[in-house]
């Protein structure tokens, strides 16, 4: 007993003087407070018929300050707020590794791992281990993932269908996003961006992993028409205009891609002060100065390029130089539009030139000034990694346009994942339906408390179509019922019918979501929810104090 007092006089002494730490209940609240907060957060934004958020910053007078985001995108979402929970920050984490898995699925993840983690929370309470609760947690997992894989359909055999397939999917991701009004019209530009890559890549490449490279797809923003203005433009399109006095257009381009300082003043580059005694030794400093950027600009053209794009500024001598030579320079190009023109023309990003015989040229039919809504941009044809195309979005607004970038990216990411995988589910909350269904009767096997915790995982499966229907403004409880009845009946197909609000067969409807999206989300809101269910004890170090004038 004597010992047990001296332990228990010396434990708050193990933590350094600020340090905080919370155990048993009260950090069982925490974090479950903190990730059910989440997924209520975010459940609202679920389906076609999902609400959008308002997110505002905080300082409205810093730099970007009053840049208001409008989006139901859960990743957008969470990457914007700002969250002082643990649990929650592991939420957030899920959300992004979704994000880049697959790029769609960022909400459903987050509300499925949050409502696993609200039944974890009602089987504690009835006195039932942590470690039990995640020992069932995984044998129903293994079930919805058998039953998953055996509900999966392909038709990449058939061309013809396989395309439509990828337009239902294009349709179901775009269906949740402001995109929807025009799903139809952004599905199309979607799949015939992929589908004309694909074919392209599929003459030049044996190696199938790097058939689909979304870097080849640009996509540029120009505020003014309408959503349906968009289109698909053949080739890469650069944001940039061409120089005064340059040729307007380039046929059978040689192209030097590089990143390199086009000027040679060490006055203004490093603030060096030179004193001379007359306009002589100005004028010999000056032309210094020039023969050593000429010696620069011949090192460039013994790359017998016919095109040089920097990514730095070129400025007037070394321009005239390349006028004289009959190449066309292009300069201050942004750094993520260089890497994609770098990608598409299989080109080098070079930053010396004293070997040009080890250099990559990179290779396109044309480059000419073409006019996009008020502006000139450059756009390159015929490029040497087929398939490079660009999409060009309009909209009313810059806010418009930022959410439909962002829709369109995770409608090219499913479609691109789908290409290369060929395995198809129905969506509509059909999959996670026959799963709950399946790891429902399998916890009727099972004995122990185990099947508490393997039939709660059925139960969190069923709240997303649950919330489907509620953000629809329906009857959650009594469509959610029916569809009970159809998957017990073997209606494998029987999902939510989001316009009449009632059962509808997926097939028929066309509501197809992507395999690996989907096996990913049960995949990471299951390891989520036991990851945090194991905690029994929070620390929150002290922060590093810094030295002075650190």
């Amino acid at each position: 007993m004597a010992l047990a007092n001296d332990y228990a006089e010396i434990t708050p002494e193990i933590l350094k003087g600020g340090a905080q730490e919370d155990r048993g209940e009260t950090a069982r609240m925490q974090y479950f407070i903190g990730s059910i907060a989440v997924g209520d957060l975010l459940k609202s934004t679920l389906g076609p018929k999902g609400m959008d958020k308002l997110l505002q910053p905080m300082n409205l007078e810093g730099p970007g300050g009053g840049m208001n985001v409008v989006t139901n995108d859960g990743a957008t979402i969470l990457k914007s707020v700002w969250l002082n929970n643990p649990a929650a920050r592991v939420l957030v984490d899920v959300s992004m590794q979704q994000d880049a898995q697959c790029g769609d699925g960022t909400t459903g993840v987050v509300v499925l791992a949050s409502e696993l983690l609200r039944a974890a929370e009602k089987l504690i309470d009835q006195k039932i281990h942590p470690q039990t609760i995640c020992l069932g947690f995984r044998k129903a997992l293994k079930v919805a993932r058998d039953r998953l894989d055996q509900i999966k359909f392909s038709r990449i055999l058939d061309p013809e269908k396989f395309e439509e397939d990828l337009l239902n999917i294009a349709r179901t991701t775009l269906s949740s996003k402001l995109l929807r009004v025009e799903k139809d019209h952004f599905a199309k530009l979607a799949v015939n961006a992929l589908l004309r890559m694909h074919k392209n890549l599929d003459k030049d490449s044996q190696d199938a992993s790097s058939h689909l490279n979304l870097s080849l797809i640009q996509i540029i923003k120009k505020p003014g028409g309408t959503l349906k203005d968009s289109y698909l433009e053949d080739g890469f399109v650069l944001e940039k205009r061409i120089g005064v006095g340059q040729p307007k257009r380039m046929t059978d381009c040689k192209i030097l891609v590089a990143n390199t300082p086009m000027d040679t003043d060490k006055v203004k580059i490093y603030g060096v002060k030179v004193n001379v005694d007359s306009f002589e030794a100005v004028s010999a400093l000056e032309q210094s100065e020039r023969d050593k950027m000429k010696k620069k600009v011949n090192k460039i053209l013994a790359h017998k390029c016919n095109v040089f794009i920097n990514r730095q500024l070129i400025y007037n001598y070394p321009d005239q130089l390349f006028k004289e030579a009959g190449v066309m320079a292009i300069e201050h190009s942004d750094f993520d539009g260089m890497e994609r023109l770098a990608a598409c023309l299989d080109a080098e990003i070079v930053s010396t030139f004293d070997t040009p015989e080890k250099v990559k040229l990179g290779r396109c039919d044309l480059i000419e000034e073409v006019i996009i809504g008020e502006d000139k941009l450059i756009r390159f044809s015929g490029c040497a990694r087929g398939g490079a195309c660009t999409i060009i979005l309009r909209g009313a607004s810059t806010h418009v346009l930022d959410e439909a970038e962002r829709s369109l990216h995770d409608a090219l990411a499913v479609l691109s994942e789908t290409l290369n995988d060929g395995r198809i589910v129905c969506g509509g909350g059909c999959a996670e339906l026959e799963m709950a269904h399946y790891v429902e009767e399998y916890a009727k096997t099972i004995a122990g408390k185990e099947s508490l915790a393997v039939e709660a995982f059925a139960h969190a499966l069923r709240t997303l179509p649950g919330y489907i229907l509620s953000n629809g403004g329906f009857d959650s409880a009594d469509v959610v019922c029916n569809l009970r009845a159809e998957h017990s009946k073997g209606n494998v197909t029987a999902g939510i019918d989001i316009d009449k609000g009632g059962v509808g067969d997926m097939m028929h409807l066309g509501v197809f979501e992507s395999y690996k999206s989907k096996l990913s989300q049960i995949c990471l809101a299951t390891e989520a929810a036991e990851s945090i269910v194991r905690v029994d004890d929070i620390i929150k170090c002290e922060p590093r104090q810094r030295s002075p004038g650190v």
